[in-house]
C-alpha cells in the first residue's frame, strides 16, 4: 500500500491518491439503451427474457405473492427478525426528526405565503440480488419513503436462478411496508420502474444501488423520473492518530475494500509508526477475507495511507477527498467536527465503526461518492418529499405594488408579464387596451 507524507497538501496532490485503475473500458452505454428501448416497447415480456439471460432464470409471474413472503418469515430465524425490527425502529427514529411540514406565512392582512409539502406518490426501489443479499438496503431507502408518506413502494430485485428472492430481503420488505415486490434486476428493472409494464406501475423516483448497468439506466432516465444519485464505488476515510488501536483502523479500512475492486480506503494519520502498523495488520488481515482478492485489489490500487503534522491538517486533506464514510478515532472527536465540511458520514470516535451505521445505529447508509459529498447528502425523507410554494394576495394589496412590478417586468423586456398586472387596474372598457 502506498504511505505518503504530506503537511499541508493542495487539491493537485490528494487528486493524484484518488485515481482509480479501472480496467472495464466496456462502455455499456449502448448495451444500457438497448436494453431501455426494449423494455418501453415489450414491457413485461422484454422482462422475462433479460432475466432468463442475465439472470439464468426463468420467471412466469414476475410480482412475489403473500405466500412467497409468509414462507419467508417462517424460514427467516427469530433472532435475525428482532435485529432487522430493532434496526427498523432506530433508523424510523433517526429519520421521524427529518420530516418537515409546509409554513404560511400571514404578515400582513390581505396577503398569504407559504410552502406545501406533498410527499411523491409512487417510488422504486432497487436491491441488488442474485447471489447477495441485502436487507439493510431494504430498510434504508424503504423506511424515509414510508414516514415521508409515499403512497406505494415498489420494490424490484434480481432473482436467483431458481425464481427466488432470498428470504432476508423479502423479511426486510414486509418489516419496512414495501408494498409491491418484483423478481427483476438489472437495467431492464429501472426501465420497468421509469417506463411502467403491464404490472410494474411507473413511479415518480427511482432510488437505491446497483451495478454500473443499473448505474447507467437511472442516468438515462433521469429527467423522466428523478433519481437518488448515481452512486460510484465504495470508501472510506479514516482519521486517526497514535491513541487508536492499529488492528481496528485496518480491519475498518477493509471493510469498505471488500465491496469492490474499484473502493477505497484512506488513513490520515499523524504518526508514521502508526501508519506502519496499520500498513502491517491490512496485509495480514486481507489474507483472511473469504473476499481476498477483491479487496487486494483496492487497497493496493485504489487505497493509500497519509501521514501529516496536524489532526487539523488530517481534516483538510479530508475535506479535499470529501469521502463517503470518515471516522474520526482520535479522543476528542467533537473537537474536529466543526471543521469538518465534506463527509457523506461521520462516525466519531474509536467506538464507532462505520459498520455501525450500515446496519444499525440509524442514519442512512446510502451516501453521496467520489467526492460529491462536497455538495450533496445522504438519502433522507427529503428525498421522497417535493415542494410547493403558494401565493395569495387581495386587490387593495396588489394594488399598493403593481406598479413596481409592472416596471420590473418591463425592464425586463417582458410587456406580457407587465400587462397581466396592469391589466387589473384599467378602467372598465379600456381591458383591451394594452
Amino acid at each position: 500500500m502506498r504511505i505518503r507524507t504530506f503537511c499541508n497538501p493542495n487539491l493537485s496532490e490528494v487528486q493524484m491518491l484518488l485515481q482509480r485503475e479501472n480496467d472495464d473500458t466496456q462502455n455499456v452505454d449502448s448495451l444500457v439503451a438497448t436494453i431501455l428501448a426494449e423494455v418501453k416497447q415489450q414491457g413485461d415480456c422484454a422482462l422475462r427474457e433479460y432475466t432468463k439471460c442475465f439472470d439464468k432464470a426463468e420467471i412466469s409471474v414476475l410480482e412475489v405473492s403473500q405466500s412467497e413472503i409468509d414462507a419467508a418469515r417462517k424460514e427467516t430465524d427469530e433472532e435475525f427478525i428482532a435485529i432487522l425490527q430493532e434496526a427498523k425502529e432506530n433508523i424510523w427514529k433517526f429519520h421521524a426528526k427529518q420530516k418537515r411540514e409546509g409554513f404560511e406565512i400571514r404578515e400582513t392582512k390581505g396577503i398569504v405565503l407559504g410552502q406545501k409539502v406533498t410527499p411523491l406518490e409512487k417510488v422504486g426501489i432497487y436491491v441488488p440480488g442474485g447471489t447477495a443479499s441485502y436487507p439493510s438496503t431494504v430498510l434504508m431507502n424503504a423506511i424515509p419513503a414510508k414516514i415521508a408518506g409515499v403512497e406505494e413502494i415498489i420494490m424490484v430485485t434480481p432473482p436467483n436462478s431458481d425464481g427466488s428472492i432470498a428470504s432476508d430481503i423479502l423479511v426486510a420488505a414486509y418489516l419496512a411496508g414495501v408494498d409491491r415486490i418484483f423478481k427483476v434486476g438489472g437495467a431492464q428493472a429501472v426501465a420497468a420502474l421509469a417506463y411502467g409494464t403491464e404490472t410494474i406501475h411507473k413511479v415518480d423516483k427511482i432510488v437505491g444501488p446497483g451495478n454500473i448497468f443499473v448505474a447507467t439506466a437511472k442516468r438515462m432516465v433521469y429527467g423522466l423520473v428523478d433519481i437518488d444519485m448515481i452512486a460510484g464505488p465504495s470508501e472510506i476515510l479514516v482519521i486517526a492518530d497514535e491513541s487508536a488501536n492499529p488492528r481496528h483502523i485496518a480491519m475498518d479500512m477493509l471493510s469498505q475494500a471488500e465491496h469492490d475492486k474499484l473502493a477505497a480506503a484512506f488513513l490520515v494519520t499523524t504518526s508514521e509508526a502508526f501508519a506502519n502498523k496499520v500498513e502491517s495488520f491490512l496485509q495480514e488481515f486481507v489474507e483472511k477475507l473469504p473476499r481476498c482478492e477483491i479487496a487486494k485489489v483496492a487497497i493496493e490500487n485504489n487505497s493509500a495511507i497519509i501521514v501529516t503534522d496536524t489532526l487539523e491538517n488530517a481534516v483538510s486533506i479530508s475535506n479535499l477527498i470529501a469521502p463517503e464514510h470518515l471516522e474520526v478515532c482520535v479522543d476528542e472527536p467533537f473537537a474536529l467536527l466543526p471543521i469538518i465540511k465534506h463527509a457523506g458520514s461521520i462516525f466519531l470516535g474509536k467506538y464507532a465503526p462505520e459498520a455501525l451505521g450500515d446496519y444499525f445505529a440509524g442514519p442512512n447508509h446510502t451516501l453521496p461518492t467520489s467526492g460529491t459529498a462536497r455538495f450533496s447528502s445522504p438519502l433522507s425523507v427529503d428525498d421522497y418529499m417535493k415542494k410547493s410554494s403558494f401565493v395569495y394576495y387581495e386587490k387593495k394589496e396588489l394594488e399598493k405594488v403593481y406598479k413596481k412590478i409592472d416596471k420590473f417586468a418591463r425592464r425586463e423586456g417582458l410587456d406580457a408579464h407587465a400587462n397581466s398586472i396592469s391589466i387589473r387596474f384599467e378602467e372598465a372598457g379600456e381591458a383591451g387596451a394594452v
